[in-house]
């Protein structure tokens, strides 16, 4: 068990997407019912909550941490993965190719293209992590929206009327 934490952990210091794996997966689904509904009261306030560590010290557990916990549960509850950055850092080409889930090579081409801003320090190429992002979205966009496309065109084709007999 020790080594899968320290395999989470390298992939999240990585910013490589994670997700619940599948045996954990009943309990972030509990645990986010349980952050969403110590959140329900009208006025929408963190309970005072503590963080137990391994050996029985607890420490209190900050109102914007509990709110940051309480959506990381919410996204890995629906079965998606995340990502945590700090906002304003700026990534390696390898970090940004692990965040688009996409090669070094084929980032630095799409660098090359001039299609995501990034600065040079001496050798080095250096993005914003809003860069990548931005693009992120604007790539995962445009898939949607050719995935639909292709779904109109083939059925405008008949090309699903063999599945449905």
């Amino acid at each position: 068990m020790e080594a899968a934490a320290r395999t989470m952990e390298e992939l999240i210091r990585r910013m490589t997407p994670v997700a619940a794996p599948l045996e954990q997966q009943s309990q972030v689904v509990a645990l986010s019912k349980a952050l969403e509904a110590m959140t329900h009261a009208p006025k929408r306030r963190a309970p005072k909550c503590q963080l137990v560590g391994p050996r029985g010290e607890s420490i209190p557990l900050p109102e914007s941490v509990f709110f940051v916990l309480e959506r990381v549960a919410e996204v890995l509850a629906r079965g998606d993965s995340l990502t945590v950055v700090p906002v304003g850092r700026e990534l390696t080409t390898q970090q940004a190719a692990d965040l688009l889930t996409v090669s070094r090579q084929y980032l630095v081409r799409l660098l090359g293209e001039g299609r995501i801003p990034f600065r040079k320090t001496g050798k080095h190429r250096r993005l914003r992590i809003e860069d990548v992002l931005s693009f992120k979205e604007t790539r995962d966009k445009d898939r949607r929206e050719g995935l639909r496309e292709l779904s109109r065109m083939t059925e405008e084709f008949g090309g699903y009327d063999a599945e449905k007999t």
